[in-house]
């Protein structure tokens, strides 16, 4: 009886003048060709996880090499129906703590083995219009660090499209959400302050369609309102340097003195209100007003600034968004997560955390 042959490996030389001549690509089936095995062979090198023998991804990736062989993603796609690519759709990138949560968001999704296509919005009510484009890139799924409707919300599962809602608590909506609980972060930080005696506290808050800063400004508010202390003025910003320094500005003018303490909606906002009344004002901080800030960005540590803030565990974050995202793809639809994680308080140097003495029993 007679055994089938396997067909013999073209001559590499032979192969790559062959492509020279007809200029081509390299493709799966030239290195299936060269190293002697199955196209599905080579395919199955090239997908993580897949199983091959270490006898044949040795001879694969060595005829790779050889033809300078990248493998088509798109005609992949065609295949998997996936295109492996995951939509990040981020907001306010002039906030410092975005670039941050978007590196890592990158990192935790590329071990996954997808890649990331950013879209960012200058405003949050610009998500309407980033969508329409979201939709003809056929991503995987998308990972949205923006507030949507529930209009939109909707569209999504019409078109079968996983979604994890990043650091946006969605009140009412069932969607897979990750988040900090920034209404209690807003709640912690005034107790803090109010316990070392401040009373007068201003509010640098950020856009007025954030949602992030909106539930920050309602913690701080409530907390006020539950131990009686006046209700904060509240200025708005756009969480840039800038804001900062008009913020403290304005809130003087409308006070008609300077407050106890203010809170920013981000750091890089106090970092600007500290300036201002360090140098403009020539205010000592914290000993004649208390300065204090969210996200403990890489710049709130230096030490010209040590800065009184709340710190978001964004690594945690993102590998919780990226794994939640990544088990909507690959086993589908299940129970709606919210995921919901604490900030951390930092204590720097540009806030009084402790009572000042009663001078009065002190006498």
């Amino acid at each position: 009886m007679r055994t089938k042959q396997s067909t013999p490996a073209l001559s590499l030389a032979e192969h790559k003048a062959a492509i020279q001549k007809e200029n081509r690509r390299v493709t799966s089936y030239d290195v299936a060709l060269v190293a002697g095995v199955s196209q599905s062979a080579v395919s199955r090198c090239f997908k993580p996880g897949a199983s091959v023998s270490k006898a044949t991804y040795a001879r694969v990736m060595k005829a790779a090499a050889a033809l300078d062989y990248i493998p088509n993603a798109a005609a992949r796609s065609l295949i998997t129906r996936r295109t492996n690519m995951v939509a990040v759709i981020i907001s306010n990138m002039a906030n410092l703590a975005y670039p941050e949560a978007l590196s890592e968001l990158s990192q935790q999704i590329g071990r996954r083995g997808k890649r990331v296509l950013l879209f960012t919005l200058q405003r949050e009510t610009d998500i309407g219009a980033v969508l329409n484009d979201v939709w003809q890139y056929q991503v995987d799924g998308v990972i949205a660090a923006a507030t949507l409707t529930d209009e939109q919300i909707a569209e999504f599962e019409r078109r079968r499209v996983p979604l994890v809602v990043f650091n946006r608590g969605l009140r009412g909506q069932a969607v897979n959400t990750v988040a900090c609980d920034h209404y209690e972060a807003g709640h912690m930080l005034v107790a803090r302050l109010a316990s070392a005696g401040h009373r007068i506290i201003a509010i640098v808050d950020g856009p007025e369609d954030n949602i992030v800063g909106s539930e920050r400004r309602r913690g701080a508010s409530d907390k006020l309102a539950e131990l009686g202390l006046p209700a904060p003025v509240i200025v708005r910003g756009h969480f840039d340097y800038a804001s900062g320094a008009r913020g403290l500005r304005d809130i003087i003018s409308r006070l008609g003195h300077v407050p106890d303490a203010v809170i920013c909606g981000s750091d890089v906002m106090a970092i600007g209100c500290l300036d201002y009344a360090r140098h403009e004002l020539g205010l000592s901080v914290p000993a004649q007003l208390s300065v204090a800030g969210f996200d403990a960005v890489e710049p709130s540590n230096w030490l010209s600034y040590n800065l009184t803030t709340l710190r978001q565990p964004i690594q945690k974050m993102a590998a919780a968004a990226a794994e939640l995202l990544h088990n909507l793809i690959e086993l589908g639809e299940g129970e709606v997560e919210k995921r919901m994680f604490a900030s951390q308080f930092i204590e720097g140097t540009t806030a009084r955390l402790t009572a000042l003495p009663d001078v009065s029993l002190a006498a």
